[in-house]
């Protein structure tokens, strides 16, 4: 299963990013989801619009795909463009970098805050929530990676690899967000 549009059959999913109904027949994408509840992915629904400002990458796979008509495409193209350009597009996957939203998480590595509106890392890591084992978001400051990445797994190039395709930050803040990584490698060395 992958990323699809398609019509809504019904009006009962509610899109994942606005929380508001989706409209029978009304376009939709369709992201593939693994959930704890299940060994199967599922598909969480969201407007099309509102994936054009928050998922423009799967969005844009998605289209390619579409063999019909979509309404106001050009807006939606211009969306998707000005989201991956602000940075305020949702990560694509693991590894990413970002800018924290809230001063509340740690570094996995020296156990500091990151503090708000600072850039950190994310990386894959399991989890135990209730007794349930799952994978979730771990994040480091940029120069702790190079010393955690026995945890993380790969190696820096691989990583930066990732951080590149996964990210959604204008190139520029990217680069120097890559810079404190490699900076911190040479530090580990």
């Amino acid at each position: 299963m992958a990323n699809v549009i398609e019509e809504a059959k019904s009006g009962r999913a509610s899109c994942r990013t606005c929380k508001k109904a989706i409209g029978k027949g009304e376009l939709r994408l369709g992201v593939e989801t693994q959930t704890q509840f299940s060994d199967t992915p599922s598909l969480a629904w969201h407007h099309v619009l509102c994936a054009a400002a928050k998922l423009p990458v799967e969005l844009k796979a998605a289209l390619a795909e579409y063999p019909g008509e979509v309404p106001d495409r050009a807006a939606l193209e211009r969306t998707m463009e000005e989201a991956v350009k602000t940075g305020s597009a949702k990560p694509a996957g693991f590894p990413y970098v970002d800018r924290a939203p809230t001063g509340r998480a740690k570094c996995m590595q020296c156990e500091q805050p990151i503090e708000k509106t600072t850039f950190r890392v994310a990386v894959e890591r399991e989890l135990e929530i209730g007794g349930n084992a799952t994978r979730g978001a771990g994040y480091l400051h940029p120069r702790c990676v190079a010393a955690n990445l026995e945890n993380v797994g790969g190696s820096v190039d691989e990583l930066i690899e990732g951080l590149r395709a996964n990210s959604r930050l204008p190139e520029g803040e990217l680069d120097g967000v890559i810079a404190d990584v490699e900076q911190g490698s040479d530090d580990a060395a």
